[in-house]
């Protein structure tokens, strides 16, 4: 029995049926984001190694590993919920009958659609902000340091774009969920 627990573990589940095409991208893509923080890690020891052995610090190591990291977090937003494995109360939900949690489902990616929507909208708001000058001209909002990347414009960029696309994840689901009267 122990080995089944075990065995079971290590397999990966992929995306949730019920997410469709788009959930299947995005579980896909999920690896680029894993690599980034492995990549992170990387560099994090290259500068500890240019720092103290070297005496050689870097001026764009701490920023890069904070964007990649910062970009596969808000990525993992959206890969746990084409793979339906985001947090939730399940208290009450394992509780329920099946006909029931069907409609807990509906309810809850309705709700998280709307509010993934709303969270979206006020993403485009700080992405005006961050892409646009005063005057209108374009440009990237850039973090101020010495390097002085653009990568908080392009983490809001970034964090609007995966908000979009999981307002579509969300009501995929809740189509999905409505349609499946056996779920």
């Amino acid at each position: 029995m122990t080995e089944d627990i075990v065995e079971r573990s290590h397999e990966d589940p992929g995306a949730d049926p019920h997410s469709g095409p788009l959930g299947r991208i995005i579980n896909a893509i999920g690896i680029i984001f894993a690599i980034g923080i492995l990549i992170s890690a990387g560099i994090l020891v290259i500068e500890i190694f240019l720092r103290y052995a070297l005496n050689a610090p870097t001026i764009w190591a701490h920023e890069t590993v904070i964007f990649l990291t910062a970009c596969a977090f808000v990525y993992g937003g959206l890969y746990v919920v084409a793979r339906n494995t985001h947090i939730r109360v399940v208290l009450i939900y394992d509780y329920l009958p099946k006909p029931v949690r069907r409609y807990f489902d509906i309810a809850i990616s309705a709700t998280c659609f709307l509010a993934s929507g709303i969270f979206a909208w006020a993403a485009w708001k700080g992405v005006q902000r961050a892409i646009w000058t005063p005057a209108g001209d374009f440009r990237f909002e850039t973090s101020g340091s010495a390097w002085n990347p653009p990568t908080p414009g392009l983490l809001k960029v970034f964090l609007l774009f995966i908000l979009i696309i999981m307002t579509v994840q969300f009501l995929i689901l809740t189509v999905a969920y409505f349609k499946n009267k056996d779920h």
